[in-house]
């Protein structure tokens, strides 16, 4: 069995994290007297607002920065980030919606086979490292993409990286590294 290009590997995205600014000063206590679906923190100076449909939750500072988080796809994150200052426009506050960016885009996958960890780890020494009494996966950094790679014994990955598709390039990479040290079946 040689590691070929022709397996399918379900990487399934389960959160996207989207930054926008809306060009203007925020009253939360507005917001949050006005808004729904709404939890006002004033500790940490932000309130929260939640939408059904894309699923986000997102963090609204008074200086006009919006963090989404929760959504699924790119696609859910910008519609998401754009319902959300429609959301902020009927409250009365003069939003533009502008500066969007996808930050991060975490995922998982599975590989059809378990995993030798230390021998995973010896191989690639630089750029993986595995400490079994911290955390029970090796994670595995890819500068180049910016993206870092979390391999457990079970074949189970999790993938963190700037945008959708430096993480699927992250599980191309990683998959005849993860091939080479898979353990046989008894």
């Amino acid at each position: 069995m040689e590691p070929n290009n022709d397996v399918a590997l379900d990487i399934i995205i389960t959160n996207v994290v989207a930054v926008f600014k809306t060009r203007c000063h925020l009253n939360l206590r507005t917001i949050a007297l006005e808004g729904t679906n709404v939890i006002y923190k004033p500790e940490f100076g932000k309130v929260l607002m939640k939408l059904r449909k894309p699923r986000i939750t997102a963090s609204i500072w008074s200086s006009g920065k919006i963090i989404c988080t929760g959504a699924t796809s790119e696609e859910d994150a910008k519609l998401g980030a754009r319902r959300l200052a429609r959301c902020l426009q009927k409250l009365g506050f003069k939003v533009r919606f502008t500066d969007f960016k996808v930050v991060n885009v975490l995922a998982v996958c599975s590989m059809p086979f378990q995993i030798h960890l230390i021998e995973f780890t010896k191989s690639n020494r630089p750029i993986a490292s595995y400490e079994p009494e911290l955390h029970p996966a090796a994670t595995y950094r890819i500068k180049s993409l910016k993206a870092t790679v979390q391999v457990f014994s079970t074949g189970s990955i999790t993938v963190t990286g700037p945008n959708v598709q430096s993480v699927a390039t992250a599980v191309e990479q990683i998959y005849p590294l993860l091939f080479e040290c898979r353990k046989t079946p008894r």
